[in-house]
Parts: C-alpha cells; structure tokens; sequence
C-alpha cells in the first residue's frame, strides 16, 4: 500500500477544498463556487427514467466548454436521494455547446445532483450540487445499518478502518465472489474502485481515490482495494464503492459513524482533572 499516493489522492478528491488543518472540507454544498455555477433543465421532475441536461457556467456567464479529463472523464455526475437511496455514478455526454446529457432512474423525493469537474483555467477539481424535486409519493427510507458488509448477489464487500474526524485515516475495502476472494479486478476510469463519500444530514461530498492504481507494478488486482480519506466533522457518513469485475460496474453501499479521534480522550482526561 502506497500511503504517501493514497494520501495524495485523498487531498485532491476532497473537492470542496484540501485535507488537513482540520480535516478536508466537503463539496457539493452550493450551486456556485469559485465564479462556476450548475444550471440544469429543470428542478422539477416526475418519477422515472428520463434524460437530465444542464451546464456549468464560467464566471463570464457563457457555458464552459473545455475540461480537465479527471480519471478518464470530464465530468463525474452524481445523483443521490436526500434519504441516500438511489445512488447512481454516471457519466454524462456534452454536446459542442457545452451541454451535458445523461439518463437517470429517479423516484419521488428530494434528490441532490453532483457535478465534479475541473474547467481549463481554473486551479483544481470542484463539486457543484443543486437539489431536485421529483414528484409523486415519497417513500423515505431509515438509514440502513452499520454492518461493514456490503452483499450485492454472489459478490460481498467488507469494509475495514475508521472514519476519524478531522484525520486521515485508511479504509480498505476488500472483495469476494462466493465467498472467494476477487484477484482479477478489472480497471474502471484508471482505478480498481471508485469511493464516494456523503455526509449524512446536508450530504457534504467527498469523492477519493484508491491507494496506487492499475498497471503500477505494485497495486494488485484485488481481493482489497485501499483508500485514505478525511471526515471533515463528526457525524455519520454513507460510502458508495464503484469497482468493475467482468465487465459489469458494481455499487457497494455502508453506513460508517465516525470515531473519537485518539487524542481527544487524553485531552478531556487532562482537562477535566
């Protein structure tokens, strides 16, 4: 495991600003950063598959155009429920006009789009997100449990680490198939896996990116893909690994409560006396 990479990796995809001082700072909370705003179709949908359009607009008001490819794509699209049911990575297509097409599955609720990008000219990724309202009986669903164990038919993913506020901190996700272990993860978008990661109550984003990558003569195929990430608060957070076996892109889901920080007993221990 290559920690100074995955240290690295962590800093760059905490989107919404950098790691350390205190922990990296969440993206996706506004729909306008740094003079770059979403605008999208419409706010106001019904239920079902349907094609979602929008832009990203340049603080000279025109929509932009031209993208930094991160991880093989120029823009990473994230739609999730408020209730955090319904996830869904895609990568939509942008016309010569710079309007970004893609179909989504959406059910009735409040649902919070992402849009992750790096616009030539300007220093660095961000996380743009607007909420979406679709109509119809909303349904919300309870927070699913902390299991650690993720099972997607005959494929289960277990989670090992911590999330510490405020720290970096290595979360290793390992993968089996009928209880064998996977060693021949295929690459997706220049990874053996994708973590996303939402706070829960505002939904803060955190997108970051695994220890090493494929075809550096150190990073197996598997069975364990690991990752360094920083919880910028205390709290409870959903995690969403994309990985790719077969041919098929697959989403593993956990719900994962921070812990206290080590240092913090010592300090409430020594304040108290």
């Amino acid at each position: 495991m290559q920690n100074h990479s995955g240290h690295h990796q962590a800093n760059h995809g905490a989107h919404g600003g950098h790691a350390g001082h205190g922990g990296a700072q969440p993206g996706g909370l506004s729909v306008s950063q740094h003079g770059y705003g979403l605008e999208i179709d419409s706010t106001i949908r019904t239920a079902g598959v349907q094609p979602v359009s929008f832009r990203v607009i340049g603080p000279d008001g025109a929509a932009v155009t031209e993208f930094t490819p991160e991880h093989e794509k120029e823009l990473h699209f994230i739609a999730v429920r408020r209730d955090t049911a319904g996830f869904q990575h895609v990568h939509p297509v942008k016309d010569g006009e710079g309007t970004w097409s893609v179909e989504l599955a959406l059910e009735p609720g409040d649902w919070r789009f992402f849009a992750d990008v790096h616009p030539v000219g300007h220093d660095g990724t961000m996380t743009l997100g607007i909420d979406v309202a679709v109509a119809g009986v909303y349904d919300p669903q309870p927070l699913p449990e902390a299991t650690g164990i993720a099972q997607l038919g005959e494929y289960a993913v277990a989670l090992d680490g911590e999330l510490v506020p405020g720290e970096a901190s290595e979360l290793t996700l390992t993968v089996s198939r009928n209880g064998r272990p996977v060693t021949d993860l295929q690459p997706y978008l220049a990874a053996y896996g994708h973590l996303v990661a939402l706070r829960v109550g505002d939904l803060g984003y955190l997108h970051v990116h695994p220890e090493g990558e494929p075809g550096d003569g150190t990073t197996a195929p598997g069975p364990e893909v690991a990752f360094t990430a920083v919880a910028p608060s205390a709290g409870t957070y959903r995690l969403y690994l994309d990985f790719q076996h077969e041919g098929v892109v697959r989403t593993a889901e956990f719900t994962v409560p921070t812990t206290t920080p080590k240092h913090a007993g010592g300090h409430d221990h020594h304040a108290h006396h």
